[in-house]
């Protein structure tokens, strides 16, 4: 499955939307999803992790910025 990954850049960041970037990783569940991100250091605040159903996933391939990190 594809989550969607809602961070701040900065780890001690307040949370601001306008500032909110995000990324896409493929995974079995969400804890999976913070153990990946956590072996391989990044230095982030998470706001949220979102599951992707289909047609979510169908839309957001449609969007340039879409690409699935490799964790």
């Amino acid at each position: 499955m594809i989550y969607k990954v809602l961070y701040q850049e900065l780890p001690d960041e307040i949370p601001v939307r306008e500032r909110t970037k995000s990324l896409y990783v493929e995974a079995d569940s969400v804890k999976e999803v913070r153990q990946k991100l956590g072996r391989q250091n990044y230095k982030i605040n998470i706001e949220f992790i979102q599951p992707l159903d289909t047609a979510h996933l169908d839309y957001e391939k449609q969007a340039e910025h879409f690409t699935v990190e490799n964790v």
